[in-house]
């Protein structure tokens, strides 16, 4: 006969699964814990970044100007000194064509005309010259309509009409001088390593190298070179490299006025003005650099846009004078939307061009359809306005003064 300990010790069930209930209840309480302390941290972090530089604009200006791509303006060199004494005939002899330089480059640095624009007005100054040699009677006769408002004693109406034919009318177009530039990145809202802006710019060409490093995925970086034409920047190609995914590239083929990529077998027709992600940065940059005036709330700029397969109208708005606040402190800027394409279309880029930089960018914020946001602002100290880049300022600037946080090369 069984006992009663006996029959006890026998008892299917496990003497310690309360304990494990338990211990499995308490892990999950553990885990709710830590989500609910990440969301909190997580909108803690959003709604702080919200507050540094809020990037959604409740009132957007309405449009006041669509401005689409146009030759840039052109200015012939410096006229030399002449003697006072000279008679205007002799004033109207000594006028000669001279090279169209870039508004953005210095009197005495020449480039040769790159467009049939530009070799049009030194042939027909060319023409304007060689007739006025031939008989002054006949320049006197032909001038008589630019220099009839003009004083019999001013010598310097003849002069001053050849020089005003001698330059190309176009839309006023400062190029920024090179610089290495320093941002502060954020991958939604969470600040990541900082990324680098190399601009380099010349008379004749430009390169720009975008890179900022994301987590877990790489460094992606977006470069872009090419030459200056008539119409501003003119890339040659565009490449992007996200993380450890290979190159896809962007090829302007001039000769044939072709867009091809490497990505697809597609090709697209070559515009004027066309341009990449990343020079249309620096495209509008310059526009604004040669003339702000022209940018007030509600004018809106066309762009053609090639990505890493395709390419299509960007029209970029400017939204108004804003100040911006960086690690280092305030920024005066201006801001500029990229509208939307087309019904349903999520994909919003926003550009701060700051004037003490020399209208360089001081914040681009990306937003992809998905929510996900990429954004740069720039890291160095606030400086002075630049003087290059007032509207008072003439259009042949150059290089403004060392700003702290760009490096000069």
């Amino acid at each position: 006969m069984a006992s009663p300990l006996t029959s006890h010790r026998t008892d299917p069930t496990p003497p310690d699964r309360p304990r494990a209930v338990v211990r499995t209840l308490r892990w999950i309480a553990v885990l709710l814990v830590v989500a609910v302390l990440h969301w909190i941290a997580a909108q803690w972090v959003e709604r702080n970044r919200a507050n540094l530089n809020p990037s959604d604009n409740a009132h957007v200006p309405v449009q006041v100007a669509l401005l689409t791509p146009e030759r840039i303006e052109r200015k012939p060199a410096a006229a030399s000194p002449q003697t006072p004494a000279a008679a205007p005939a002799q004033r109207a002899q000594s006028v000669k064509p001279r090279e169209h330089v870039l508004t953005a480059t210095q009197p005495s640095a020449q480039t040769p005309a790159t467009s049939v624009a530009a070799s049009d007005a030194a042939a027909s100054a060319a023409a304007a010259a060689s007739s006025a040699s031939a008989t002054t009677a006949a320049v006197a006769g032909q001038s008589t309509g630019a220099a009839s408002a003009a004083s019999p004693a001013d010598p310097t109406g003849a002069a001053s009409a050849a020089s005003a034919h001698a330059a190309s009318a176009g839309v006023k177009f400062s190029v920024p001088p090179s610089g290495d530039l320093q941002y502060d990145t954020f991958y939604n809202g969470v600040r990541n390593q900082p990324g680098t802006i190399h601009w380099t710019s010349s008379p004749q060409s430009y390169e720009m190298v975008v890179s900022v490093p994301l987590p877990f995925v790489g460094t992606f970086v977006y470069s872009s070179h090419g030459h200056i034409d008539a119409f501003g920047l003119a890339p040659d190609q565009y490449v992007e490299k996200r993380g450890r995914r290979a190159e896809d590239i962007a090829i302007f083929n001039r000769a044939d006025k072709k867009i091809g990529f490497t990505r697809t077998p597609a090709t697209l027709p070559l515009p004027d003005g066309a341009q990449d992600r990343f020079s249309m940065v620096m495209q509008l940059a310059s526009l604004v650099r040669g003339d702000p005036s022209a940018y007030k709330p509600g004018v809106t700029r066309q762009f053609f846009v090639v990505d890493s397969d395709s390419g299509e109208n960007w029209p970029v708005e400017t939204i108004g004078d804003e100040t911006i606040r960086t690690a280092q402190g305030y920024l005066d800027t201006r801001h500029f939307k990229r509208l939307p394409r087309h019904d349903g279309d999520l994909r919003r880029i926003d550009v701060w061009l700051a004037p003490s930089l020399g209208w360089l960018p001081a914040r681009i914020v990306q937003t992809e359809p998905n929510g996900t946001q990429f954004e740069l602002v720039w890291r160095g100290k606030p400086a002075a306005e630049d003087p290059e880049s007032t509207p008072s300022a003439p259009t042949d600037s150059t290089s403004p003064t060392d700003t702290p946080g760009i490096t000069r090369p």
